[in-house]
């Protein structure tokens, strides 16, 4: 059985020590793997009223890619798993670069998830339709 920890995005506040701790301390502890989920922008509350969800557009959320590169140079080995990236929200190309050159630099350890997401705020935010045909 391989058990992991979920990446506590919201508690941490992007802070790069507590970054590194937590992730050394994951290590230490044996647990196979980190799980960070992905939210490009959050919903502002005051645009959004009604808005009931943990995090809004004054919540930190690390982006999981950057901050996989970050912990791959920190651990060892430690697998470092995405949620659902929300593959709309970016480049393809792009997203499929920066993946590979996480796993690279991680020596394998990266294991990708990507979807298209379920958060119409998301998608207005980027100024592209969430029912909008891809």
């Amino acid at each position: 059985m391989r058990v992991g920890v979920t990446y506590p995005q919201t508690e941490l506040g992007g802070d790069p020590g507590a970054i590194r701790a937590y992730g050394q301390r994951v290590e230490e502890l044996g647990y196979t793997h980190i799980l960070a989920y992905d939210h490009v922008v959050g919903a502002d509350p005051e645009v959004h009223t009604g808005w009931d969800r943990a995090y809004d557009v004054h919540t930190t959320f690390s982006e999981p890619l950057v901050m996989f590169g970050y912990l791959a140079a920190v651990t060892q080995t430690v697998e470092l798993v995405t949620g659902v990236i929300i593959l709309p929200q970016r480049q393809t190309v792009l997203v499929a670069k920066q993946a590979a050159e996480v796993d690279l630099l991680s020596s394998g350890r990266l294991r990708l998830g990507v979807g298209v997401g379920w958060n119409a705020v998301e998608f207005e935010a980027l100024r592209t339709g969430f029912h909008q045909p891809r």
